[in-house]
């Protein structure tokens, strides 16, 4: 599993001209499925996206990174992104093999998503497969690349 973790200021996605989710303050999720994923990568993956500490702490005055995005009480838009797991290597077309099926992709993307809001912070999904334009105002910036393999 890949994850694009950015800290937003804003974020959201449109699908034929229509906002399908909108956030604030937080953080921004390109989500790729591998075909080998598992419950292990979704646990562990949504785990480290709210525990991360990506923002400053204004009390402190410090500008180092020392809250997370649950404890800053920010929100999640998280948009399913099979290209996160394009092969560039070899001819002048990527290759996808090693990203999840459709079918498995969206059911493991619903169950990531789901785990997130366990959390009781707002979250914005984009539409699974569907041509998606993605607005970042990213913070900082602030971009990371997350990954698990499966075990």
């Amino acid at each position: 599993m890949r994850v694009i973790i950015q800290r937003v200021n804003s974020s959201q996605v449109d699908v034929d001209g229509v906002v399908v989710g909108k956030i604030g303050r937080g953080l921004n999720l390109l989500v790729g499925i591998a075909t080998e994923d598992t419950d292990a990568e979704l646990d562990w993956m949504a785990r480290k996206c709210l525990e991360l500490r990506l923002f400053p702490d204004a009390e402190s005055g410090t500008g180092r990174w020392e809250k997370s995005v649950q404890e800053i009480g920010g929100e999640l838009l998280v948009i399913s992104q099979f290209t996160l797991y394009g092969d560039c290597r070899k001819g002048r077309r990527p290759s996808f093999d090693k990203s999840a099926a459709p079918e498995i992709a969206k059911e493991l993307y619903d169950r990531f998503v789901d785990k997130l809001r366990q959390s009781g912070l707002r979250v914005e999904t984009g539409q699974f497969g569907a041509m998606m334009q993605v607005s970042i105002e990213n913070d900082g910036p602030v971009t990371l690349l997350l990954e698990r393999e499966a075990i």
